[in-house]
């Protein structure tokens, strides 16, 4: 057995068995799958038959790449188990156990091992915290690797057991979420187009209230966040968990997911802790991504010496909420069946996931939480004396827990802070003042514009000056001399005073030296004062701006003037405006534009948020294909032939006409009429016999004059000034019933000289066929 201890907060051991040329077999059989499910039992004996051996082989090393003393959590490392030459071992296993547990219970594993070449290794059957050999052969080592277990500074449960709290009285924090997910930060794939962090959702509560945990189950509230950014459920859950909580923390959503703090203020929230509800909790989603999201649980602000933490500070890197598998930022809908336990995202979940990194190594942080308490009430009983910050704190007037500004009041940025009123070491206040830009219902009223909070004089803070939040330096202005050695200076302004309200030290104008043609030479010119600086290119967030000016006097030499006569500058507008689009529901869909076949129909939904405030680029119309009865299908028919010629040649006759059905009727269609019409008609009388042998002779005339007719149409036809080929083959029926086309052509075989183009001419005809119904 080979043991390598890491030591972070908790105690750890990997453990290694081998079997090799000398002892091929473990002291163990593997039972039969039908008791697989009893894998704790299963693990525990490994390790006591393990234990048993008294033999050891000092020739095998356990290594974790990088031999550190100490692993970071959810960090995944290489483990390497090997042998040196001529040595070699056929099988072994691999466990990651918490020192001084006897591998009995799920929460005695470490941690957890991911294969690195399945033709190598294999989780064991019976013991799935384990891996072991795939096939049994000669090897002298084998890699895997193994992610190293969260503990609560990345927002995740760990095994130290909540002690009671002795704390007196009551304290007030803020909760403030900086978020760190950016494309330069993590380019892969990320989401340019909807990118943001959800509405965040939380809780101080009791240790007999989990909101999540890591290892645990999410709930129907945990589900929704994770998937859908939805806090609605969660804080339903919340509520309804009476006095095991005291305050419940909600911070607006964050649409880009990162914005630079001079744009916008972070996310934050304030809220209440006291002996018996001293854990915090909350969560958001990182979107878009199937259940992905990073928060706190549990975390602890009642300390040892029966006080409240001053202040804390955690780094976080994403959590799966085990409800859906996809594996990128934009998957579509995979539902976990059944469902997982949370668990920290790894850069080795799956070669499409956006934190993929074939290395193992640890994953980018994507965001950082600063919990700072700001007031302490009632009697405190800790020995810890107050500091200045705890006193500005504890004057601080009591505010709502919670940011009830309604949906429908648009406001501009908080501007900075002002400077203290008092100049000197005592308590005074300081404002702050935000623009309403636009209130949406006017029948909603919009909070206060002005915001005041006590703060103390310059002298009492500890804090250096850096803590002022200056602007850019301002260009240099134009050396004082136009030829030789001058000074230029610049300037800047203070954008934030210091938090404790002292004055800022730092220097907001510097002066330097500069020189224009030193040497003041023939090849010396003269220019202008700079022109006025053009308009921004942009009219919100950051553009580019230019300035010009002339060569007053050109080089004495004929020299090309080598003054800068062009410069160019950044330039930053109010922001952009980002706030989302507030739409109305979308209306019913319209009639179908048709009253039969198919059609289209339409629904629309109207901006409800003013033009000003930014352009919408959501759509407000939608369309969609509809389909109807089938329209009714007429009969149609073809034009009626000439009148034959009476049938007979005295006496009394008809004669006929006909025509053909084209288009047989369909879905209720008018139907056909008749096709074929007769009337009566008399040439003259009959004389007696005549009747007869007329009538032979006038029907030999009809055959004749038809076989004539057929004869022109079938051979050769030749028009005037052109000779034609003869008719071709009819085409195939264009329909196998329901009334088809057929075709042919008669084209030209040679013009005549004396022809004229529009009498020499292809010819085509055209008839029916294939009439019957389908």
């Amino acid at each position: 057995m080979t043991a390598l201890g890491l030591h972070p907060v908790l105690p750890l051991l990997l453990l290694g068995f081998v079997s090799s040329v000398a002892c091929d077999a473990f002291a163990f059989t593997e039972e039969p799958s039908d008791r697989a499910g009893r894998a704790d039992g299963y693990c525990s004996r490994i390790l006591r038959a393990q234990g048993s051996r008294k033999e050891s082989n000092n020739e095998f090393v356990l290594r974790v790449e990088g031999d550190p003393e100490n692993y970071q959590p959810g960090s995944t490392y290489r483990v390497t188990l090997a042998v040196s030459s001529p040595s070699y071992f056929r099988g072994f296993t691999l466990i990651a156990l918490k020192e001084g547990t006897e591998g009995e219970k799920e929460e005695d594993y470490a941690g957890q091992f991911q294969i690195i070449d399945e033709e190598e290794t294999q989780f064991m059957t019976n013991c799935p915290p384990a891996v072991t050999e795939s096939t049994p052969r000669r090897r002298t080592n084998i890699q895997v690797f193994w992610t190293a277990p969260p503990k609560s500074l990345f927002g995740y449960a760990t095994d130290r057991p909540l002690l009671e709290c002795c704390a007196c009285g009551t304290a007030k924090y803020r909760v403030t979420f900086y978020g760190n997910w950016s494309e330069k930060i993590h380019p892969k794939d990320y989401p340019r187009r909807a990118n943001h962090w959800s509405a965040i959702i939380g809780a101080s509560h009791s240790k007999n209230y989990v909101v999540w945990e890591y290892g645990g189950l999410a709930s129907e509230g945990v589900k929704q966040v994770a998937e859908l950014g939805s806090p609605v459920k969660m804080e339903e859950e919340i509520r309804q968990k009476g006095d095991e909580v005291l305050t419940v923390i909600k911070m607006k959503a964050q649409w880009p997911a990162w914005q630079p703090l001079n744009v916008r203020a972070a996310p934050s929230a304030e809220f209440s802790v006291d002996r018996t509800r001293h854990l915090m909790s909350f969560l958001t989603m990182l979107g878009p991504s199937p259940d992905w999201n990073v928060g706190l649980s549990a975390e602890d602000l009642c300390t040892k010496e029966c006080g409240w933490v001053q202040r804390v500070v955690q780094d976080m890197i994403p959590w799966d909420a085990g409800t859906d598998s996809g594996v990128s930022y934009e998957s579509p809908n995979k539902p976990t069946v059944p469902q997982d336990k949370i668990r920290p995202l790894t850069s080795l979940d799956h070669p499409q996931s956006p934190f993929y990194d074939p290395e193992g190594g640890a994953i980018t942080l994507v965001a950082r939480v600063i919990i700072e308490r700001i007031a302490r009430k009632g009697e405190q009983c800790n020995i810890v004396p107050d500091n200045v910050d705890d006193i500005v704190a504890d004057i601080a007037q009591e505010e709502k827990d919670e940011d009830d500004t309604p949906e429908t009041c648009i406001y501009s940025n908080w501007s900075p802070w002002s400077a203290c009123s008092s100049a000197t070491c005592e308590k005074g206040k300081r404002m702050r003042q935000r623009m309403l830009k636009a209130q949406l219902d006017l029948s909603v009223p919009c909070p206060h514009t002005q915001d005041f909070e006590p703060c103390m004089g310059p002298g009492c803070s500890d804090e250096d000056s850096s803590t002022c939040m200056m602007s850019e330096w301002i260009t240099w202005s134009p050396c004082s001399m136009s030829c030789g050695m001058g000074t230029r200076s610049r300037e800047r302004y203070v954008k934030q005073f210091p938090d404790d309200g002292s004055v800022c030290t730092l220097p907001t104008e510097e002066t330097e030296n500069c020189a224009v043609n030193e040497e003041c030479s023939p090849s010396s010119c003269l220019v202008t004062e700079w022109g006025e600086w053009d308009l921004c290119s942009a009219t919100c967030g950051l553009g580019m701006k230019r300035r010009e000016r002339l060569v007053k006097t050109p080089p004495a030499d004929g020299s090309i003037c080598g003054a800068e006569v062009l410069e160019v500058e950044k330039c930053m507008m109010p922001e952009c405006h980002t706030i989302p689009c507030m739409l109305t529901l979308w209306s019913d869909w319209s009639d179908c534009s048709v009253t039969c076949g198919k059609g289209l129909r339409t629904r629309q939904r109207t901006l409800k948020s003013p033009v000003e405030l930014g352009e919408c680029s959501e759509e407000l119309e939608q369309v969609e294909k509809c389909m109807l009865p089938e329209c009714p299908v007429h009969c149609v028919m073809s034009e009626w032939t000439e009148w034959s010629e009476c049938n007979k040649s005295c006496g009394k006759g008809h004669t006929i006409r006909t025509r053909m059905v084209v288009m047989e009727p369909q879905f209720g269609g008018d139907s056909c009429a008749e096709t074929i019409q007769r009337k009566k008609c008399k040439i003259r009388k009959c004389s007696r016999g005549q009747g007869i042998s007329d009538e032979k002779k006038w029907r030999r005339d009809q055959r004749e004059k038809r076989r004539s007719k057929q004869g022109n149409a079938e051979g050769t036809t030749d028009h005037p000034g052109c000779k034609m080929k003869p008719w071709s083959s009819w085409t195939e029926c264009t329909k196998m019933c329901g009334g088809g086309i057929q075709e042919r052509l008669m084209t030209v075989k040679q013009r005549f000289r004396t022809a004229q183009l529009s009498s020499c001419k292809d010819r085509k005809e055209i008839r029916a066929c294939n009439v019957h119904p389908c």
